[in-house]
């Protein structure tokens, strides 16, 4: 019976071990759950997928700080800016996914994807009805700028005298970002058609969307998931979207548990930069105990295209490229000299923070990040940071510029942030547990083998007691003497 169960033991041990090491060796389990993620990347009509991606539940909040410029005098007389950062002021940005339809047997999928504003007070310093913000008067610098190419100056000039148009001017902050009319816009408009009778940095912006979008199911590859493959009717773009928020466009397909792999760039669609933005693994976070990778722009992302070839796009005209730090998308913005960086000039020359007193660049502040949980691939918190300038220089021709020095003006910058609300993080926790759970059944199997493996080993080198020359009956004499 000993040795029966001696051997139970040792075989059972063995056993353990065995399989342990076949499955940590064939991954079974943790491929299990590969394929179990994998299924649930996969738009299908009627999934929970779908209906997730159509209404991304996490709030995405847009926060803009202004510039406010305070010696306006001053710098028309060659004096140095100072501006006093205000705000933020914040909206909560609703991005639903609209007339979806469904292609290709599923393969691919056509959605709009209207954008609202909604203003949070509890969120923000202020009115944004009410406070006032003087900083550079955009209409005006375009319009002196549009004389250099139209020879329209002496209209101009008229214009800008006749409704009293300065270098500087003092709107509510709901005027600049969503616009206003003014007599000087509708006079330029009847001069020039293509100047809109309205002005506002983010004007027709709310309550719209910036064209269809088509993008891939994942139902031919989870690693397309999400990927967009044509805008506004133009195909083979090389963008990615989430679906989390349209700001922030996903993972690469490289596989890593199954999705992440922090050796490889992931891709995000910025249409503020006018281009495909690249991320790279910067470090690893934990947000709201959901471990993560940050992924950052790599500092090439800014370099002057003087430099950098790939930003030779932002050098308008060509060859004329700003510094290290600015990217200028006037060609985008219907010619206006502006120019896109990080708040504060953050990662650009020193001298552009040395033109403007009033900018503290700092990484924690003004940097863009994404953090993906990299078992799922889920973002669970982004920031998107990006600040608005305006070239501005002196006019011999205008009295209005005065003797300012050529700079880049900065008037604003955003901050469109997402973090997983706290409802998605348990869930994706409790996810992420189930999965721990069954991916470490390998080395609970391996453990009790070693155990088994223990005991076994002490049942056969444990010594035998010596068995006794006999006992006190036996030494006792079988005929009794009396």
């Amino acid at each position: 019976m000993k040795k029966l169960c001696l051997g139970t033991v040792g075989v059972l041990a063995v056993a353990l071990l065995i399989a342990s090491i076949a499955l940590l060796a064939a991954r079974v389990l943790e491929k299990a759950v590969d394929r179990q993620v994998q299924e649930e990347m996969i738009l299908r009509n009627g999934s929970d997928t779908l209906k997730v991606w159509e209404e991304p539940p996490p709030p995405v909040y847009m926060q803009f700080f202004f510039f406010n410029v305070s010696n306006p005098e001053e710098i028309l007389n060659g004096e140095t800016p100072w501006v006093t950062e205000i705000g933020p002021y914040t909206y909560r940005e609703e991005r639903p996914r609209v007339n979806v339809h469904i292609l290709d047997n599923g393969t691919r999928i056509s959605f709009l994807s209207p954008k609202t504003y909604i203003f949070i007070p509890e969120k923000s310093v202020g009115n944004s009805e009410v406070d006032l913000i003087r900083t550079v008067n955009l209409p005006a610098v375009v319009a002196m700028e549009m004389t250099t190419t139209t020879g329209m100056h002496l209209p101009v000039e008229f214009l800008l005298l006749l409704y009293k148009e300065e270098m500087f001017s003092i709107h509510t902050v709901h005027e600049w970002l969503w616009g206003y009319k003014d007599k000087f816009l509708h006079a330029m408009h009847k001069i020039n058609p293509t100047v809109d009778e309205e002005f506002g940095f983010f004007s027709k912006m709310n309550g719209t969307d910036d064209g269809e979008y088509v993008v891939l199911s994942g139902e031919q590859s989870y690693k397309n998931f999400t990927r967009i493959v044509e805008w506004r009717g133009k195909e083979k773009l090389d963008w990615w979207t989430s679906p989390t928020s349209n700001m922030i466009n996903g993972t690469d397909g490289s596989s890593f548990h199954p999705l992440l792999d922090p050796e490889e760039s992931i891709y995000i669609f910025a249409s503020d930069f006018c281009r495909s933005l690249e991320l790279i693994h910067e470090t690893y976070v934990t947000v709201k105990g959901i471990p993560a990778y940050r992924y950052v722009p790599p500092e090439s992302f800014y370099t002057s295209g003087a430099i950098n070839k790939n930003n030779a796009g932002f050098c308008v005209p060509a060859g004329n490229c700003p510094g290290t730090g600015l990217l200028n998308v006037s060609t985008c913005r219907q010619g206006a000299p502006i120019l896109i960086s990080s708040p504060h000039f953050y990662q650009s020359d020193e001298k552009y923070i040395k033109d403007i007193n009033g900018m503290y660049p700092s990484k924690e502040d003004h940097q863009t990040f994404l953090d993906i949980n990299p078992m799922t691939g889920i973002l669970v918190r982004a920031c998107k940071r990006l600040q608005v300038n305006i070239y501005v220089r002196s006019f011999q021709d205008f009295i209005q510029t005065g003797s300012i020095k050529t700079l880049v003006f900065p008037v604003l910058y955003l901050n469109e942030s997402v973090l997983l609300d706290d409802d998605s993080a348990e869930k994706l926790k409790a996810a992420m547990f189930e999965s721990s759970l069954l991916t470490s059944i390998p080395y609970v199997i391996m453990v009790l083998g070693v155990v088994f493996g223990i005991v076994f080993v002490v049942l056969v080198c444990r010594p035998l007691r010596p068995k006794e020359e006999g006992s006190a009956d036996e030494r006792a004499p079988l005929i009794r003497t009396s």
